[in-house]
């Protein structure tokens, strides 16, 4: 064989190990982020079910994206945001309900 035709063989076998590679790295990239988007909603399914059955509900209000917003022992109030976090309330935050 001669050296041209072995150095274009090495550059071949490169590019498409490094395509090979690279579309590897982004289907893990998109099987992380659609893990973590379930890991979230689990998390912030199961908050809210736990508030609800520990804590009150504030009637008639809301947080200020519409949220529903929870009253704890400590008459605390706070809503669980998109990834199951509390997230409590000033009394300037929480408003009327919206019908």
């Amino acid at each position: 064989m001669k050296p041209k035709t072995i150095r274009a063989g090495i550059v071949a076998m490169t590019i498409t190990a490094a395509a090979l590679l690279s579309s590897h790295a982004g289907m893990a990239q998109g099987i992380d982020s659609t893990a973590k988007k379930v890991g979230n909603k689990t998390a912030s399914v199961a908050v809210k079910g736990a508030s609800m059955v520990a804590d009150k509900v504030y009637k008639g209000k809301e947080g200020p994206g519409g949220q529903t917003v929870y009253i704890n022992k400590k008459d605390q109030k706070y809503y669980v945001d998109g990834k199951g976090k509390k997230i409590y309330l000033k009394p300037s935050e929480i408003r009327d309900k919206k019908d």
